[in-house]
């Protein structure tokens, strides 16, 4: 039965190693209410917003803040409005609410929010920044990140690069380098994918900025040795509309990386269960040849796959280069 066990955590550990599903974090409102829920993992893809409930729900916070008088309702109906690209009305609420109850962190946050997308910058990073002031650690620390956002926005900036944005930047290499310590590439990569992944929830691709950052998480991503997450990024950044040869080179970095793991952990695999096989004598063996030939062969198809996939993409970039423009 523990030899039964050993190889099914096996197969989990190698089929397995990154899965994406919708066990994030949620927007709980004042009533109770889901208004999202996030995709968990580490590369972002937006928030899972339950539209379908909205209409209901906002009837709903329109009704309990009449008879409570409670703000929190308002300001979570104004948040289902902008979701629902009600902008106009939203606008409205946000600033009646402004004048009930000035200072509050929701509404400059979401007055922040609602003025970007209505592509009125200036007034988005006055809004941003005084919700800052009201709440410093707000969106866990990263609305930093926001106003640079908004600064390259406001200044119209043609050339927006990581560096302005993030205020550092990885080098030129096929490898990803920094000094920056481990916890200070984890507390950045936090606040991108914060940032990002509110900004995917509205924003379709193709973007500059989104694609920017993107490929600097994808880069945070791969200095954390997360191979596969790094190239997941990647290819995000790349749908978001970053293109040169760098981030081309960064892929199959982070692709090899993978096939680097996956044999390390073949070899160990086998280590393991060869050990085992002798502690438990003759009894096992031919039970045990059989999960290591198993083993063998997922890791082989594994390799196999993600070659194919670098020798691909590299054939595709090259034939996307050529094509001549029309």
């Amino acid at each position: 039965m523990n030899t039964l066990k050993v190889f099914i955590t096996v197969l989990v550990l190698i089929s397995f190693k990154a899965f994406a599903c919708l066990n994030g974090e949620t927007k709980i409102l004042k009533n109770g209410a889901y208004a999202y829920q996030d995709y968990d993992g580490n590369n972002p893809q937006g928030h899972y917003f339950f539209k379908g409930d909205f209409p209901r729900l906002i009837i709903e916070l329109d009704s309990l803040y009449k008879k409570t008088k409670d703000l929190d309702y308002l300001s979570d109906k104004g948040y289902l409005l902008i979701v629902l690209g009600k902008y106009d009305e939203a606008l409205k609420l946000y600033l009646n609410i402004e004048k009930i109850k000035p200072n509050r962190y929701s509404t400059a946050s979401n007055l922040g929010t609602l003025y970007e997308l209505m592509g009125e910058n200036q007034k988005a990073y006055n809004w941003i920044k005084k919700s800052i002031v009201i709440n410093p650690k707000s969106h866990e620390g990263s609305e930093w990140l926001h106003l640079k956002i908004l600064e390259a926005k406001v200044k119209n900036l043609k050339d927006v690069s990581g560096q302005f944005l993030i205020n550092t930047n990885f080098g030129t290499s096929r490898e990803p380098k920094t000094k920056l310590s481990q916890k200070e590439i984890e507390e950045l990569a936090q606040s991108i994918y914060f940032q990002v992944n509110e900004r995917m929830s509205f924003i379709e691709p193709k973007d500059k900025i989104i694609s920017i950052l993107l490929f600097e998480l994808g880069n945070l991503a791969e200095l954390l040795g997360k191979n596969n997450s790094a190239l997941e990024t990647y290819r995000t950044a790349r749908n978001y509309g970053y293109e040169g040869d760098l981030i081309v080179e960064r892929m199959i970095n982070s692709a090899q990386g993978e096939i680097d793991y996956y044999s390390e952990r073949a070899q160990s695999y086998g280590s393991q269960l060869r050990a085992l096989r002798e502690s438990k004598g003759n009894i096992y063996s031919g039970y045990i040849s059989q999960i290591e030939t198993i083993i063998i062969i997922l890791s082989g198809i594994i390799l196999i796959l993600l070659i194919a996939f670098v020798v691909f993409f590299i054939k595709w970039s090259k034939r996307k280069k050529s094509t001549p423009v029309s």
